[in-house]
């Protein structure tokens, strides 16, 4: 099983952009922390991270073929693209879609995910943690449908 991790624009500076909100943990921390809850699954994982729409579009098409599922924090394009959305919705891959914040807590613009509509589910306001339980929910839900599959 392989499951493509998507970071979307400004996660590269994770651990220095606003550790109130988003944490002290690096992008490096995160891949670091999925990689090894990955081999402990017994799956793999590929990292990507963009600052451009169309390079996660591009990588999200990609995985068609590729990969079994998405786990996805579109940062702030998930209010905004709905191009993104679109694209997890052409793959027709289970994608679950995290977030460091609760962004459910936070400004009214950043309170819509125009991707949780075409995502098997969010998880949100873990700090780090929404990432591995991502991680582990999407597991999951593969290989409860590789079982029924079979």
């Amino acid at each position: 099983m392989k499951i493509l991790v998507v970071h979307g624009p400004n996660l590269n500076m994770l651990g220095r952009r606003e550790p109130g909100i988003y944490g002290t943990a690096t992008l490096d921390d995160i891949n670091g922390a999925l990689s090894q809850l990955a081999l402990e699954l017994g799956c793999e994982v590929a990292f990507f991270q963009s600052n451009s729409e169309g390079g996660l579009i591009d990588e999200i098409q990609g995985a068609v073929g590729h990969c079994d599922g998405i786990l996805i924090n579109p940062a702030a394009y998930t209010h905004t693209s709905v191009a993104i959305r679109d694209a997890i919705a052409a793959t027709a891959l289970p994608a679950v879609e995290v977030h460091l914040s609760n962004i459910h807590r936070r400004e009214a613009f950043r309170q819509t995910s125009l991707i949780a509509p075409v995502a098997v589910g969010q998880i949100a306001g873990f700090g780090t943690e929404s990432y591995l339980l991502g991680l582990r929910a999407l597991f999951s839900l593969i290989e409860k449908e590789i079982v029924t599959k079979a």
